[in-house]
């Protein structure tokens, strides 16, 4: 090799480790809705996320030697910040669904949970349309329970979308709707708390699946990103075989919410 040969082959190398630096320092935007949403996140006093999904963020990102950071962003404009390149990706109990395939790419399951109903023990209420039939229903906003409430009881029962989970839970403690119907694990979280025994809310049980609900949930993507979301399918399905999914499975909720085979 000449040494013009010799000088051009470095820059090229040297270019080239400055890309690969580059790409390792890169951030990714690993978004949670502003709202709590116990067990799966919640918001401490000093500004740290706490919960089952923002622990799951920080293992999946060890998993990919990534670096990583979480960004609050309000539930109903979520998937707006993701294509519009604010965040890189969703991180938040978003259920797969087709709907939101048509917008979103999604990464393999990192887990599933039936959808539940709460109400006061003494109401006489039964999951049905007979059951439900001219009930004051409560729902948060953008979820698959909203979209089947939407579809199958709207025109039967009264029903609430709100903007979060928490006023949904107020609201039901509070007697101004009979009964909500949201994700088992936060339903069982919410009927684990004060507010919740003191007024006497209860399961009601679990909504029969409805492919409304999806097929687990997983983290959004653009839908260009498929090398991103090549490297957190793989990361997540180590995690999923690994005593420490279990170990955070048995922590927040103490049973196993890993998804069944895909």
């Amino acid at each position: 090799m000449n040494r013009q040969g010799l000088c051009g082959w470095l820059a090229g190398a040297a270019l080239l480790a400055a890309g690969m630096a580059s790409a390792q320092a890169e951030t990714l935007r690993f978004a949670l809705a502003a709202e709590p949403y116990p067990p799966f996140s919640v918001k401490q006093p000093d500004g740290q996320w706490t919960g089952f999904e923002p622990d799951l963020i920080h293992k999946v990102c060890a998993e990919m030697k990534a670096q990583c950071e979480i960004d609050e962003v309000a539930w109903d404009g979520i998937i707006p910040a993701l294509m519009a390149k604010k965040i890189d990706v969703i991180f938040n109990s978003m259920s797969i669904t087709d709907e939101r395939e048509k917008q979103i790419a999604f990464s393999v399951p990192y887990y599933d949970t039936p959808v539940a109903v709460a109400a006061p023990a003494a109401s006489d209420i039964a999951i049905s349309p007979e059951g439900l039939k001219g009930k004051v229903i409560g729902v948060q906003i953008s979820t698959v329970s909203s979209n089947y409430l939407k579809k199958y009881y709207e025109k039967i029962a009264d029903v609430r979308y709100y903007d979060t989970q928490d006023s949904v839970n107020a609201d039901l403690v509070a007697g101004r709707i009979d009964l909500m119907m949201a994700d088992g694990i936060a339903v069982k979280s919410f009927l684990d708390s004060p507010d919740a025994k003191a007024a006497g809310i209860v399961s009601k049980g679990e909504v029969p699946h409805d492919p409304l609900f999806g097929r687990g949930v997983g983290a959004g993507l653009r839908k260009d990103d498929t090398a991103l979301k090549a490297r957190l399918d793989e990361a997540i399905g180590k995690l999923l075989a690994s005593d420490d999914y279990k170990a955070l499975s048995d922590k927040y909720f103490g049973l196993s919410v890993a998804p069944k085979q895909q």
